[in-house]
């Protein structure tokens, strides 16, 4: 609430100084942290839209407050479509922020997780809004790809342990000791 207040004020105020640049900064970065869309989304378009114009922001302050717009707009939104349109618009570069982009675009859960457990905590806050809907995909991909597999596999694959995916997502696979049956052959 504190932070929302003190947003407000810099808003009302017109501030464009060293003080809004840095007070909007840590409110972005808090409230990626809590997954508090409605203050990290506005606090970013602000930031780039009139802050940074007045005040310009250091080339990598630009470009994790970008980068940090993009992942909210392909996790959270999944608007591709600005997502390039921003990244055009900006100039924007970025290794792993691509290879997300590229993994949720083409469903590549292979991809996602492994370049989640290379990332710092915002961008892994960020990719938060997404992951069930990554988990979910990739255990339809099992399920179609799969009669059994080890339950190491599995945990690896959705990035969730056995139980906590059995609570979670309904999943309906036995478990015989390591081993996970996810489907039988039909007989003919």
């Amino acid at each position: 609430m504190a932070m929302r207040k003190l947003r407000e004020a810099v808003v009302a105020t017109g501030r464009t100084d060293d003080f809004a640049h840095k007070a909007y900064i840590f409110i972005i970065r808090q409230t990626i942290l809590l997954q508090h869309w409605e203050s990290y989304h506005a606090a970013i378009l602000y930031l780039l839209a009139k802050i940074h114009v007045r005040s310009p922001l250091s080339a990598m302050e630009l470009q994790e407050f970008v980068g940090y717009y993009i992942l909210d707009l392909a996790c959270r939104q999944r608007d591709f479509q600005a997502v390039y349109r921003v990244c055009r618009e900006y100039n924007f570069r970025d290794r792993k922020i691509d290879r997300i982009v590229n993994s949720l675009v083409h469903d590549d859960w292979v991809v996602f997780w492994s370049v989640r457990a290379k990332v710092d905590g915002h961008v892994r806050a960020l990719m938060g809004w997404t992951e069930d809907r990554m988990r979910l995909h990739a255990l339809k991909c099992l399920a179609r790809s799969y009669f059994t597999a080890e339950k190491e596999y599995i945990e690896r694959s959705t990035n969730m342990e056995w139980e906590a995916l059995v609570k979670s997502q309904q999943v309906g696979w036995e478990l015989d000791g390591n081993k996970v049956t996810i489907r039988r052959a039909k007989a003919r």
